[in-house]
C-alpha cells in the first residue's frame, strides 16, 4: 500500500547502504584508527567483525521462512548477539515476519530491541512507526502515541499524522483525529496518502 511505501524505502535505502557501504565504511574505519599507532590491530579487528556480521545478517535474513521456524529463532539469536545496527534491521525484518504470523507480542519486542540498538534517526523512526502500529492492533491507543511522540523528521509527518489520527478515533476522540489528519493532508505526503486521510475526515461526518 502506498502509505507504507515512504517507510519501506527507507528501509531498503538503509539495508543496502550498510551491505554497500560496509567494507568501505570498515577500510574507514581501520584508516582512522590505525593513525593512532597501537590501535592498528584493534582497528583491523574491528573491520573484519564489521564484515562479518554484514555478512550474516544477509545470510539470515535472506534465509527467513514463516513456516520454517529455526530460521526464525536463528535470526533472534542474531539480534540478541548483535547490539548495532545490523541487530536493528534484523529486527526489523523478524518483526515483519511475526505480525504476518499475528504474533504481535513478539513483533513489539523486537522492535523495542532494535531501537535500543541504532543510533540512526531514520531506522528509529521507522522501528517507531512499526512499533506504533502494533500498540495500535493491540488496542493500546495511548502507547502508540506515545511511540509516535518519538518520532522526528518532517519527512514522517504525514505517516505520523495518519497513525495518531486514528489512534484518537480509537479513543472516541474524533476532532483530535481530524486535526491530526488534517495536518497530514497540509504536509508533503503523497497524493495517495492524502487522499485516504481526507477520506478518512469525510466519513468523520
Amino acid at each position: 500500500m502506498e502509505v507504507y511505501s515512504n517507510e519501506n524505502e527507507q528501509v531498503d535505502v538503509l539495508r543496502r547502504f550498510f551491505a554497500n557501504n560496509g567494507k568501505a565504511l570498515a577500510v574507514g574505519l581501520v584508516i582512522g584508527i590505525a593513525a593512532l599507532g597501537g590501535w592498528r590491530y584493534w582497528a583491523s579487528h574491528q573491520a573484519n567483525s564489521a564484515k562479518e556480521v554484514s555478512a550474516r545478517y544477509q545470510q539470515l535474513t535472506g534465509a527467513m521462512q514463516a513456516d520454517k521456524p529455526q530460521t526464525l529463532e536463528a535470526v533472534a539469536q542474531f539480534t540478541s548477539e548483535n547490539s548495532n545496527t545490523y541487530g536493528a534491521l534484523a529486527a526489523l525484518d523478524l518483526a515483519k515476519q511475526y505480525v504476518d504470523g499475528n504474533q504481535l507480542d513478539k513483533a513489539a519486542v523486537q522492535l523495542q530491541s532494535g531501537l535500543k540498538d541504532t543510533k540512526d534517526a531514520n531506522l528509529q523512526a521507522v522501528l517507531n512507526l512499526r512499533l506504533a502500529r502494533i500498540q495500535l492492533q493491540q488496542n493500546q491507543a495511548d502507547a502508540a502515541l506515545k511511540t509516535l511522540d518519538a518520532v522526528k523528521g518532517e519527512g514522517w509527518t504525514a505517516i505520523v499524522a495518519d497513525i495518531r489520527g486514528e489512534a484518537l478515533l480509537s479513543k472516541g476522540d474524533k476532532q483530535g483525529a481530524r486535526d491530526a489528519w488534517s495536518k497530514g493532508v497540509a504536509s508533503d505526503a503523497s497524493p495517495a496518502l492524502k487522499q485516504m486521510m481526507q477520506m478518512k475526515m469525510n466519513n468523520l461526518s
